[in-house]
């Protein structure tokens, strides 16, 4: 089944992208969930006609994009969590901890672009992925300190 995706859904596409889904994944979840309709001839003519009317909105959002991942690739965000003796970490630190700890220096980085590979338990030196924008990713690294 061919979708028109009307919201970015992860691991699936962006906004206005063209996909093929299973019948029952595109039927049951995204069509009534108002995330993707469906890609019939009309359809794709409209999205050609409101892609390029929207092609100035979208490559300042993408200029945005950039601007905001050269700004951020050379800091080094430090995050506190509550730990043991031993340094093991309470719990987990998540995307929500690193986006508070990007508000805190000054930048608005929303939790949902946040990607990291594994969960962060322990005291240390980690990376996660920024993926700001389809065509903008960045590394930023990000120090877990006890409290």
């Amino acid at each position: 089944m061919e979708i028109i995706l009307k919201d970015d859904v992860i691991n699936l596409g962006y906004k206005g992208d063209i996909v093929k889904v299973k019948d029952g994944y595109g039927r049951n979840f995204l069509i009534p969930t108002k995330k993707a309709i469906l890609a019939t001839e009309s359809a794709k003519k409209m999205l050609a006609e409101d892609l390029k009317q929207r092609a100035h909105k979208l490559e300042r959002i993408k200029n945005e994009a950039i601007e905001l991942a050269d700004k951020v690739k050379d800091i080094t965000l430090k995050v506190g969590a509550k730990t043991s003796t031993t340094g093991k970490i309470f719990g987990a630190v998540g995307p929500i901890q690193i986006a508070d700890a990007f508000e805190k220096a000054g930048f608005a980085v929303d939790r949902k672009v946040i990607i990291l590979k594994d969960p962060v338990k322990e005291i240390g030196s980690y990376k996660a992925t920024l993926k700001l924008h389809k065509e903008v990713t960045v590394e930023v690294a990000f120090e877990v300190v006890g409290e």
